[in-house]
Formats: structure tokens, C-alpha cells, sequence
């Protein structure tokens, strides 16, 4: 892959299962917050499998589509658009209603210094499209950050394991699930809370960061020794079909790849892919931010792209200097400041 088109034409391909189920699916999808990393291409996806499957029904976008061409580019993809903000008086109100809604609004970086911003939109906007979205299907994105760090080489966080969030941003994103869920008992909404942690793209994530680091000759921080990743389309592969399994109270369910990763690891292996030498900076601590997805991957499978494909993507990428979205991860934090 050389280009972006390229790129979203692979990122957006439904599997066979997705073109199954959505057919299947009963209402139109609303995706508010389809301006993020994730969802054009999830909005791409959801159109793709609804042409493939032979039915009538609308993918519907809402966002600021505040700067850039995404507004017109999802639209000439087929996609409805939305121009609101979500937070403004009567925004949420003025929203057709639709039976299955993917959540993806949210904030994370620039919590330090904006709190207040960040808890309206994790957990005083979740209530206001909760209370609008009664009869609905939601899949509600969250994160994997709601865990504690836990031991390496332990089974990871599985979706037993209680929250512990650390930081303003991880607690707001718990404070995002407890009032989906509260509304869930309220109205037996049927719901379902998406933990994600690292979706993977060419411009952006956790692969993306490392290789760079190494291609540039900087040296790698190995504070947070272990990872996990999952491939952006397979994760909104998940997401999309998550739709059929929303329940009242809320399924959890986590999200990412079958591997716990070591940072170490991979860098040495994009340091052969570049053949450049690799230098660390600290030592890998016991603890880091892990989670067990075995459940998503015995309702899904395993994902489609394998670690070493994306490796081999992301190296591909990187060589040809291939464009950036320059919004960091910052999976290195083990304070929850972001």
C-alpha cells in the first residue's frame, strides 16, 4: 500500500461474517463521533458490507466536520453526514432516531489542564444520547485504560477483573460506562461497552510510533514494556457486528489482539526491517496495561491481519515516508496523564 486510498480500501473491506450479520440487522446505523482515527473507515466498512449483503440501509455520520474534505468525501461514498456539535443545546434532541448506534464521541489528549472538557464529553454527553437513543442498539466505545496495571506474563485483564482507572482521562472514560449503564437498567437499552486498546493504522498507533522511533535513530522507552494491538479494521469489523450483541445490563466486552507484545521485541524487529541499530532508554517495569480479549475473539475469531503483517505494513510505510496523523498514543503514560 502507497496511498491512503489504498490503504482505507483495505482498512474498509467487511469480512464475509459482517456482510452475514448485517444483513440480518434490522435499521439504519448512526455513527456519532465518525470524525475520529477510527471512524471513516468504520463508515466505509458499514456501507461496504450493507451494498455487499443486497439491503436498504442508511449509514449516517455525525460530527463537527469542522476543517478538512470528510464531510464531502464520506457523502460521495454513499454516507449520510451530520454537521453538530453534540454538546450544544438541542444537538442531541435534533438527531433522527435510529435503531443501532456506534459512540464513538469522546476525549482523551489534552485532558491535562481541560478536565472539565473531557468529563463533559465522557460522561455528561453519554447521558443526553442515552436518554435520546431509548429503543436503540449501542455499542459504546470505551477503553482499556478503565484496568489497572497489571503483572506481565499474568493472563491479563479479562472482563472480570474490576476497574481501577488511573488519571482524570481513564476515570472519565469509567464515568462514560456507568451512566450507559445506568441507563441500560432505566430503560433496558440494550448495550454493549466497547474496551479498546491499541487499534492499529499506517498513520497512527502504537507500531507506527515505534518504527519511527527506530527508523530516526531515537531511542525507545521501555517504562511500559508490553502491548497489545489489534488491526483498525479488524477491531471496526468487531465493532460493527458487536452491534448483535448488545444487551441490558451492558456486555462488556474487550478488544485488541491475541499477543501480549514486547516493546523490546518489536523494536528489534522493525530495527531488521530497517537495518538500523536500536537503543533503549529505561528498563521494562512488572507491571503494564494488558488486556485478555479471549471472549471477542470466541464471539469473532481471531483477527485478519497477523502482528507480523502489520509489522511488515507499518515498516513498508514508514520507508516511504508515508503520511501521518501525528496523534501519538502516548501508551508509554503509567501515570493516566494525557
Amino acid at each position: 500500500m502507497k496511498t491512503i486510498a489504498e490503504l482505507e480500501k483495505f482498512m474498509s473491506k467487511p469480512s464475509m461474517k459482517l456482510i452475514e450479520q448485517i444483513g440480518v440487522l434490522d435499521g439504519d446505523i448512526l455513527i456519532l463521533g465518525v470524525g475520529g482515527k477510527m471512524g471513516p473507515t468504520l463508515a466505509k466498512m458499514a456501507k461496504r458490507a450493507i451494498n455487499a449483503a443486497g439491503v436498504e440501509k442508511k449509514v449516517i455520520g455525525v460530527s463537527r466536520f469542522s476543517s478538512g474534505t470528510l464531510k464531502q468525501e464520506l457523502e460521495d461514498y454513499g454516507i449520510e453526514t451530520i454537521a453538530l456539535d453534540l454538546l450544544d443545546e438541542g444537538a442531541i434532541e435534533a438527531l433522527p432516531n435510529v435503531k443501532n448506534i456506534i459512540y464513538m464521541a469522546g476525549n482523551k489528549f489534552g485532558t491535562h489542564g481541560n478536565e472539565h472538557f473531557t468529563w463533559a464529553m465522557n460522561a455528561y454527553l453519554p447521558g443526553k444520547v442515552a436518554e435520546k437513543f431509548i429503543d436503540s442498539r449501542i455499542v459504546v466505545f470505551s477503553s482499556g485504560n478503565v484496568y489497572p496495571l497489571t503483572k506481565v506474563g499474568s493472563t491479563n485483564c479479562s472482563e472480570e477483573v474490576l476497574p481501577q482507572p488511573i488519571g482524570e482521562y481513564a476515570q472519565s472514560c469509567l464515568g462514560r460506562e456507568r451512566v450507559f449503564t445506568y441507563f441500560s437498567h432505566k430503560n433496558k437499552t440494550p448495550i454493549l461497552i466497547y474496551r479498546l486498546n491499541y487499534a492499529i493504522d499506517l498513520r497512527y498507533g502504537v507500531l507506527l510510533e515505534i518504527a519511527k522511533h527506530v527508523f530516526d535513530g531515537n531511542p525507545i522507552d521501555l517504562t511500559m514494556g508490553s502491548v497489545n494491538v489489534i488491526w483498525q479494521g479488524d477491531a471496526n469489523d468487531y465493532a460493527l457486528r458487536s452491534l448483535l450483541h448488545c444487551e441490558s445490563p451492558p456486555k462488556i466486552l474487550n478488544i485488541t489482539g491475541p499477543e501480549t507484545i514486547s516493546v523490546r521485541w518489536l523494536a528489534k524487529e522493525f530495527g531488521k526491517q530497517f537495518k538500523k541499530d536500536v537503543h533503549f532508554i529505561n528498563e521494562e517495569q512488572p507491571t503494564a496495561l494488558l488486556n485478555n480479549a479471549s471472549e471477542a475473539h470466541k464471539l469473532f475469531g481471531y483477527p485478519k491481519v497477523t502482528l507480523n503483517e502489520m509489522i511488515e505494513l507499518v515498516s513498508d510505510w514508514v520507508k516511504a515516508d508515508g503520511e501521518t496523523l501525528n496523534k501519538p498514543t502516548h501508551f508509554q503514560e503509567r501515570e493516566g496523564v494525557f
